[in-house]
C-alpha cells in the first residue's frame, strides 16, 4: 500500500481530487427531464407469495391477459403488508414478464386520501441486487489486477457513465446539435479517461493526441458515409419513440452520426494507449533506441493489434444484430437485399468506419511516440 501510494504524484492527486468532484456534481445535477412522480404512488421491491395465471390467455408463444400474484411489500412506507397485484400482459416476448412465488418483483403501489393502497402494478422482475453485485464483482477483479491503476478506471468508468446520463442525452434532448454534443463529450471523455489510465505521463498525452484527431476524423467519415448510404437515423432501436414521445424536432440521423462516432472513439482510445505503453516499454528497455526505429516498432505492433480490434469490432456490432441476419437468413432473402437494407447498411458503416478509424491511429499513434519519447531517449525515464 505504501508502494502505490508513493506512486502517486502531485498532479495524479489533484486530477483524481478533481474527478472525485465533477463526479459528486455530476450525480446531484438534474436533468431537467425527472417526471414528478405521481401523486399517491411508490416504487417498492416486493416478494411474490403465490400467482394466480386464470386471466393468461395464450396464443401460440404469446400471451396475453393479466396475471395476479399476492405478494408482500419489502420496502417502502407498507413494508410488510400483503396486497394483491397485477401483471398485465400485451403479447409482446420483448416486453412481458411472468412471475412465479419466490420471484422478486419491482411493484408501483397506488393510494387513496387515507393512504391506503388502492392497487398495486408489478412492473418488472426486481434486479437491482444482481447488477450490484455484478458490477461490485467487476470492481474487485479490476482493483485486484490493476491496484491503484484499477481504481482510477473505475472514477473514470463512472465520470462517462454520469456524463453520458446527465450531459450527452439531455444536451440533445434540448435541441443542441447531437453531433457537436457528441463530439464535445466524447473528447473529454477521452481526455479523462487515459489520464485517469495513464496518469500525467507522454504516453497518455500521445494517447491522447492521436486518439482525439483520429476520433475526429471517424467522425468526418461518419458524416459522409451516412449521407452517401442514404440512411435515415429512425433505423436506431428506440427513434421512432422520440418523436412520438413529443421530441419532433430532432434530428435523428445527427444522433445516429453521434452514436457511430462515440461507439468508434472507445475503440480508438483503446488501440492509442496500446501502443503508446508498448513503445513506452521499448523506452524503458533501450533509452538509445532511435525515433526511426521506435517507429517502425509502432507499426509493426500497431499491424498486430489492429487485426485483432478490427476483427473484435466486427464480432462486437454483429453480435447485436444476430436476430436480424437470422431472419434474413430463415426468409430466404436474396444477399443483395439483405446488404441494401437499412439495418445492415447502418451496421457496415459503424463497423468500418469504426475499422477506418483503427486503423489510422496505429501509424498516427506511432508517428506522435516517436516524436515526444525521441526527446529523452537518453535516459529511462519517461515521465511528463
Amino acid at each position: 500500500m505504501k508502494k502505490m501510494l508513493q506512486n502517486i504524484n502531485r498532479k495524479e492527486v489533484v486530477f483524481i481530487i478533481i474527478i472525485l468532484i465533477a463526479i459528486a456534481i455530476l450525480t446531484l445535477l438534474p436533468t431537467g427531464f425527472q417526471k414528478q412522480e405521481y401523486h399517491f404512488t411508490e416504487g417498492v421491491r416486493a416478494k411474490v407469495i403465490s400467482v394466480n395465471n386464470l386471466g393468461i390467455h395464450s396464443s401460440g408463444i404469446f400471451k396475453l391477459g393479466d396475471q395476479s400474484a399476492l405478494i408482500e411489500i419489502e420496502t417502502g412506507s407498507h413494508k410488510g403488508e400483503q396486497v394483491q397485484a397485477n401483471n398485465m400482459l400485451t403479447g409482446s416476448l420483448s416486453v412481458d414478464k411472468i412471475f412465479q412465488a419466490g420471484d422478486k418483483a419491482w411493484v408501483l403501489l397506488g393510494f387513496d386520501e387515507d393512504n391506503k393502497i388502492n392497487f398495486a402494478n408489478m412492473i418488472d422482475h426486481y434486479r437491482i441486487d444482481k447488477e450490484i453485485l455484478l458490477i461490485g464483482t467487476f470492481a474487485l477483479v479490476i482493483i485486484i489486477f490493476s491496484g491503484f491503476t484499477g481504481v482510477r478506471t473505475l472514477l473514470s468508468f463512472t465520470f462517462t457513465l454520469l456524463s453520458i446520463w446527465k450531459i450527452l442525452i439531455p444536451a440533445m434532448l434540448y435541441g443542441y446539435n447531437p453531433l457537436i454534443v457528441a463530439l464535445l463529450v466524447g473528447n473529454v471523455l477521452t481526455v479523462v479517461t487515459l489520464l485517469s489510465v495513464a496518469g500525467f505521463t507522454r504516453k497518455a498525452y500521445a494517447s491522447i493526441i492521436s486518439a482525439v484527431t483520429c476520433s475526429i476524423a471517424t467522425c468526418l467519415l461518419a458524416i459522409l458515409f451516412g449521407s452517401l448510404f442514404n440512411i435515415h437515423g429512425a433505423v436506431m432501436e428506440g427513434a421512432e419513440s422520440l418523436l412520438y414521445a413529443g421530441f419532433m424536432d430532432l434530428d435523428l440521423t445527427l444522433v445516429f452520426q453521434g452514436g457511430i462516432y462515440l461507439a468508434c472513439s472507445g475503440a480508438v482510445l483503446d488501440l492509442a494507449i496500446d501502443i503508446s505503453s508498448a513503445l513506452e516499454e521499448i523506452i524503458h528497455n533501450n533509452p538509445h533506441v532511435t525515433k526511426t526505429a521506435l517507429m517502425k516498432s509502432g507499426l509493426n505492433i500497431g499491424k498486430s493489434v489492429v487485426g485483432g480490434q478490427t476483427t473484435t469490432l466486427l464480432l462486437a456490432y454483429m453480435g447485436s444484430y444476430i436476430t436480424v441476419m437470422m431472419v434474413f437468413m430463415a426468409q430466404g432473402t436474396p444477399f443483395m437485399n439483405i446488404l441494401n437494407s437499412k439495418p445492415i447498411a447502418a451496421e457496415i458503416l459503424h463497423t468500418f468506419v469504426g475499422c477506418i478509424g483503427l486503423v489510422l491511429v496505429s501509424p498516427l499513434t506511432s508517428l506522435i511516440c516517436g516524436l515526444i519519447y525521441d526527446w529523452d531517449s537518453n535516459t529511462a525515464q519517461n515521465q511528463g
